[in-house]
């Protein structure tokens, strides 16, 4: 199948582009910017010949702002062939959803969808997608593209246009109204963001997070999210109750706050659960940080997110906020929000590729009725050591001599470890050769 995806160059548009070409849809792509080289880049067409490209495709996908979705939908919409999908992906559908039904041939299907998540999600897995139909128009397709999405991990929801954005006004609408309203405030207050985190408690971490990731995207679609129509009398409902909780503790009204926050308890059902969700993933971030404070004075590795480096060195000091690492005589300072700390394993998995490591050959007189084998796997359990062979066994007058090779982490002392192994091996009774 070939799908054409208006917008193509933008980040959301990439991000489907290299999905359908991952589960072998012929793509192609198109930009107002006339990036082609991000269509090289993905390794799909880019649409020189816009029309010839609408004509011929199975799926146009619209991906472009939400301001301009509708007139895009009414430009391309009326020169797609017979039996083709026409496909949004905005996160407001009753404005999408009325012209691709306005502008669409009638022999052309149409399904609104809006994924419940963002360009940096590197997998469909687990995410969220909401499906629109027409249900008259959507009879084809939507079986097709829900297989699609459901078979790579996807979990669907259908919605009608209307009902969608009453949902994504709240959702989306207001939770990004509330943090990015945090965020004007701590301006307006010129409050220092920085250094309050010296005293945060774990939920107000979280909360920055939030707020933080939020501020830190493009804030033209945060714009466009505002601009549901359905959101305007969320708003004035969020801020009568602003208002209204002010004004109780302006008036050091102590029972009309208790009141209202019960009430508002009660409204909102299971909070056992919403505490013990909200727990757990406060213990995760302490579970963390009490694991690197565990490490002081040993070695560990860390990653960092971004660049994708490995360092390793002994943990000399941990504070809530950032890890020193030494190694060589030489510290070096991280923001833990920015590493993550690997297991034994992976430890262990990166010194392996990485290290230019060294074989050293041990051989021994074995006790009598003694498995080479298991002395092998006692071995391999040492400090230092990556791996053990078995490279040379003989038996004469009952003895059973054994050469094992060790191999030793290139970032250890070779003869120490071998020291140790010989210690180790004498200590069970074995003669060293």
């Amino acid at each position: 199948m070939k799908i054409l995806i208006i917008g193509g160059t933008g980040e959301t548009g990439r991000w489907f582009a290299k999905f359908y070409k991952k589960h072998g849809f012929d793509v192609a792509i198109w930009g107002i910017n006339k990036k082609k080289e991000v269509a090289q880049d993905l390794g799909v067409v880019f649409a020189d010949d816009l029309d010839n490209e609408i004509k011929t495709s199975d799926i146009v996908m619209i991906s472009v702002p939400i301001n301009i979705t509708e007139k895009t939908i009414s430009n391309i919409a009326p020169r797609m062939s017979p039996g083709s999908l026409l496909m949004d992906i905005t996160s407001i559908k009753t404005g999408p959803m009325e012209a691709m039904i306005k502008y669409a041939p009638r022999n052309v299907e149409i399904l609104g969808s809006h994924p419940m998540f963002g360009p940096s999600i590197p997998d469909i897995r687990g995410q969220i997608v909401i499906f629109t139909p027409a249900n008259e128009r959507s009879s084809k397709w939507l079986p097709l593209i829900k297989s699609l999405y459901e078979d790579n991990g996807a979990h669907i929801e259908i919605l009608d246009a209307l009902e969608h954005d009453r949902m994504m006004a709240v959702i989306q609408g207001l939770t990004h109204f509330a943090y990015i309203t945090i965020g004007t405030v701590f301006r307006e207050l010129e409050f220092d963001v920085a250094k309050s985190r010296r005293f945060m408690s774990p939920m107000y971490d979280i909360m920055l997070d939030l707020v933080g990731r939020i501020l830190a995207q493009n804030p033209y679609l945060y714009a466009m999210i505002q601009m549901n129509p359905e959101v305007a009398k969320v708003h004035k409902a969020y801020i009568d109750q602003c208002n209204l909780i002010a004004e109780m503790v302006q008036r050091k009204d102590i029972e009309g706050f208790v009141s209202l926050m019960k009430k508002a308890a009660a409204h909102f059902g299971d909070t056992e659960s919403a505490l013990r969700r909200s727990d757990k993933l406060i213990g995760t971030k302490i579970a963390e940080h009490e694991e690197l404070m565990r490490s002081t004075g040993s070695e560990r590795a860390i990653k960092h997110i971004y660049s994708g480096v490995i360092h390793i060195g002994i943990v000399k000091k941990v504070t809530p906020r950032t890890v020193i690492l030494e190694r060589g005589g030489k510290k070096i300072e991280f923001l833990i929000e920015n590493v993550r700390l690997l297991n034994e394993l992976e430890l262990y998995a990166w010194k392996s590729a990485n290290l230019i490591n060294v074989t050293r050959d041990v051989s021994v007189y074995i006790p009598a009725a003694s498995d080479a084998d298991i002395i092998k796997s006692v071995i391999a359990c040492e400090e230092g050591i990556v791996s053990v062979q078995i490279i040379d066994v003989y038996n004469k007058q009952n003895i059973q001599s054994v050469t094992y090779r060790l191999t030793i982490f290139g970032d250890r002392d070779a003869a120490i470890v071998q020291g140790s192994i010989e210690k180790l091996l004498r200590g069970i009774g074995c003669t060293i050769r």
